[in-house]
C-alpha cells in the first residue's frame, strides 16, 4: 500500500522543487557565479532562511536526486540479468544513466554545459557521485557472499564509479567508459597492450 503525503509534506515538496527550478532557471540564463542565494530565494519567494532549510548550499540546488542514484546503482547490481557480471551491470547503468542520458535533449545538454564549464558544479557533482562508493561496495560483496568490507569489492565500487569522471574528460565518453570496465571486467593483463 503506498502512503500518500500530507498537506505539510506536499507544501515542502513544492517549496524545494521551487526553488530547485528557480536556481536552475537563473544558473542557465546567467551563469552559476552571477547568481546568488537572495537572488534564487527571491525568484521562488521565499526567505533564504526557508532556502537553508531545504539545501545545505547553492550547488545543492542543482542536484536533487542523489538517493535515487545511489539506489539506482545498487539496483543495477542486485536486479541484473542472470549471467551478467557485476561490472558489465555497472557498465550498462553508467552508459544509459550518465553518458547516453538526455541525449538529445537540448535542455539537458545546457544543464551538462553547465555543470561541466562550472569548477564549483562539476567538483560537487564528482563528490556526490563518490559517496555512493560504500552502498554500492556493500552491495557487491553482500552479491558475492564477501565480507561488507572486502577491499576488492570497495575497489571495484571506487574504480567504477570513477569511470564516470575519466570518461568526461575525454573526447569519446562512451568509448572510454568501454575500455575501462573492459580493463576492469577482464583485469589489467588482458587489457594491457
Amino acid at each position: 500500500m503506498t502512503e500518500t503525503m500530507g498537506r505539510r509534506e506536499r507544501k515542502k515538496a513544492a517549496t524545494r522543487q521551487a526553488l530547485a527550478d528557480a536556481a536552475l532557471q537563473l544558473f542557465l540564463e546567467r551563469g552559476y557565479d552571477q547568481v546568488g542565494i537572495k537572488d534564487i530565494a527571491d525568484a521562488a519567494d521565499v526567505s533564504t532562511t526557508t532556502l537553508f532549510k531545504h539545501f545545505s548550499g547553492k550547488e545543492a540546488l542543482v542536484f536533487d536526486d542523489d538517493a535515487g542514484q545511489e539506489a539506482a546503482l545498487v539496483a543495477a547490481v542486485r536486479e541484473r540479468p542472470t549471467g551478467r557480471s557485476i561490472p558489465a551491470a555497472l557498465r550498462e547503468h553508467i552508459l544509459k544513466n550518465k553518458i547516453d542520458a538526455g541525449a538529445g535533449d537540448s535542455e539537458f545538454a545546457r544543464f551538462m554545459a553547465l555543470v561541466e564549464g562550472t569548477p564549483a558544479l562539476r567538483d560537487y557533482a564528482h563528490r556526490m557521485w563518490l559517496r555512493h562508493e560504500v552502498a554500492l561496495a556493500q552491495a557487491i560483496a553482500e552479491d558475492i557472499g564477501a565480507a561488507k568490507d572486502d577491499p576488492v569489492c570497495a575497489a571495484l565500487a571506487r574504480f567504477a564509479l570513477e569511470t564516470l569522471s575519466l570518461a568526461r574528460a575525454q573526447p569519446d565518453s562512451r568509448k572510454a567508459v568501454e575500455a575501462a570496465f573492459a580493463l576492469l571486467e577482464k583485469g589489467w593483463q588482458v587489457a594491457a597492450p
